[in-house]
C-alpha cells in the first residue's frame, strides 16, 4: 500500500482538522478577519458617515494620463480623532470651506472602498459643510451658516 502524507484511519479526524485549520491561514479573506485588519483600516469604523473638522485645505496632483490638481482637505474625525483626507466635488468648492468648519465625510465609492479615479490615496468626500449640503453651496440654492 503506497504512503500518504494525508492522515487516514479511524482516529485521524483531529489531525485532519488541524491540518485544514492550518491551510485556511492562506486564504486572504479569512486572515484579514481574524486579525481584524479591516476594523483597524477604517477609520470610520464601519460607518457610512463621520463629522470631523477641517484643519488645511490641500491639493492633491492626479495620476497620470491626467493632470491637474485635485482640491482636498485634511479631516480630523471627531469619533476616534483620526485624520483622513478627504476631496471637494465640484467647481469653486474650496471657496466655500475654511479651516476649523465642521463637515461631514462619505465614502468616494471605489472598488472595495479603495480611492477613486484619479485620486491617489483618497478614499472619502465631503457631503456638508456646517450642517449644508456642500451642492447646493454651489448652486447657490443655500448660504453657509457661521458657526
Amino acid at each position: 500500500m503506497p504512503h500518504t502524507k494525508s492522515p487516514r484511519g479511524e482516529f485521524a479526524a483531529r489531525k485532519l482538522r488541524r491540518k485544514r485549520m492550518k491551510f485556511r491561514w492562506n486564504d486572504t479573506d479569512y486572515k484579514r478577519n481574524k486579525l481584524h485588519l479591516d476594523r483597524k483600516a477604517d477609520p470610520l469604523s464601519k460607518a457610512c458617515q463621520g463629522k470631523g473638522i477641517v484643519l488645511e485645505k490641500v491639493g492633491r496632483e492626479c495620476k497620470q494620463p491626467n493632470s491637474g490638481v485635485r482640491k482636498c482637505v485634511r479631516v480630523q474625525l471627531r469619533k476616534n480623532g483620526k485624520q483622513i483626507t478627504a476631496f471637494l466635488p465640484g467647481d469653486g468648492a474650496l471657496t466655500f470651506i475654511e479651516e476649523h468648519d465642521e463637515v461631514t465625510v462619505c465614502s468616494i465609492g471605489g472598488a472595495k472602498g479603495r480611492s477613486f479615479g484619479d485620486l491617489p490615496g483618497v478614499r472619502w468626500k465631503v457631503e456638508k459643510v456646517n450642517g449644508v449640503g456642500l451642492d447646493s453651496l454651489i448652486k447657490g440654492k443655500k448660504e453657509k451658516p457661521m458657526r
